[in-house]
């Protein structure tokens, strides 16, 4: 018999629609078998495409369903502390989007909630899943390029400029805690952290605002012990770009644009020796990072597996960005 893990989604996001349910349906060990929404009408494709049993219009409605074993939240930022504590009271396990919180007192309220409802809770920081992360993360660890001293990232898009006037897109709205920092900024935190092996000791860092007071675009810079730097580019106002690289004392990895969402394509990086130019390409078979994370959430769920990704790294990623944050604002370097 099948052993699978019953799944519920609350909203009906693009990047539900698009990414995790799909990988759901796809994956070895879980069915989205309920999806959430204000405007069920709008949902009724993905319930025809995907094979969702039911479309609640109530996001409690779908909580007090026992069927229900685990719930994905891919709401505005600032609903993920309410969803989720209020999954976890209902006794759902839960992965919740990235940024898994507002700031860091979120996240640790949300983990403290977990561990008293005894549940899983998980941030869907996808890219730590997919094959080419793990070996560069690997080859790092084995010291193939010395002692990493410099990681760069930057994850950017260009939003349009009715977009951009309208205001209304909550990656805009300060009260959905929108802007580019949280949006995409967490990835090359979180990025910089998992590859230096460290946290950060300081930060700094400068950002261009809405006159709302929403940060378009952020540049920032973080000091880790030992001598390690890393810098970050978030920005919903520049060209495309989605890159990160490890310089290390022996040597470097760079990757194309499509480091953190290199969809099921096959993926590539360059490793690159002390001295080299072009450095040999590695090529890693095509795969979904998300049915990755997922199948391993569900295993988690049934038993089977420890999560990787920790809640107390979530915590360590969500007081990095604070201190950006803070940094950016006030112009001073932010010692955590």
């Amino acid at each position: 018999m099948t052993v699978e893990v019953r799944w519920g989604v609350l909203g009906n996001a693009g990047i539900a629609r698009i990414c995790v349910i799909p990988a759901i349906q796809r994956s070895r060990n879980g069915r989205v078998r309920a999806l959430a929404t204000r405007h069920p009408a709008q949902a009724a494709w993905v319930q025809s495409e995907h094979n969702v049993d039911r479309i609640y219009d109530r996001y409690e409605a779908l909580l007090e369903d026992p069927a229900i074993a685990a719930v994905y939240i891919p709401l505005p930022n600032h609903l993920h502390r309410p969803w989720t504590l209020k999954a976890l009271h209902a006794g759902k396990h839960v992965l919740v989007e990235k940024p898994i919180a507002c700031n860091a007192n979120e996240a640790r309220e949300m983990a403290e909630a977990a561990r008293r409802h005894d549940r899983i809770l998980m941030e869907a920081l996808m890219y730590r899943f997919h094959p080419r992360s793990l070996e560069i993360k690997q080859l790092v660890r084995e010291g193939r390029i010395g002692e990493p001293r410099l990681v760069r990232s930057a994850f950017c898009f260009h939003m349009d400029r009715e977009t951009l006037e309208a205001g209304s897109n909550v990656r805009l709205r300060p009260e959905t805690a929108g802007g580019a920092l949280l949006d995409v900024g967490c990835y090359s935190v979180s990025v910089a952290r998992w590859m230096m092996g460290a946290e950060p000791t300081q930060v700094q860092a400068q950002a261009v605002r809405l006159d709302s007071g929403v940060d378009l675009h952020v540049v920032g810079t973080l000091q880790f012990p030992g001598g390690g730097l890393a810098t970050l580019e978030a920005s919903f106002i520049s060209a495309l770009q989605q890159t990160y690289t490890v310089v290390g004392t022996g040597g470097a990895v760079d990757l194309p644009h499509d480091a953190f969402i290199p969809w099921h394509r096959d993926a590539e990086y360059i490793l690159r020796g002390q001295d080299d130019e072009a450095g040999c390409r590695h090529v890693i078979p095509g795969a979904d990072e998300y049915q990755l994370m997922v199948e391993h959430f569900s295993d988690a769920v049934l038993g089977g597996a420890r999560l990787d990704s920790s809640l107390e790294d979530s915590i360590a990623n969500m007081r990095a960005l604070d201190a950006l944050a803070q940094a950016a604002l006030t112009g001073n370097t932010v010692r955590l």
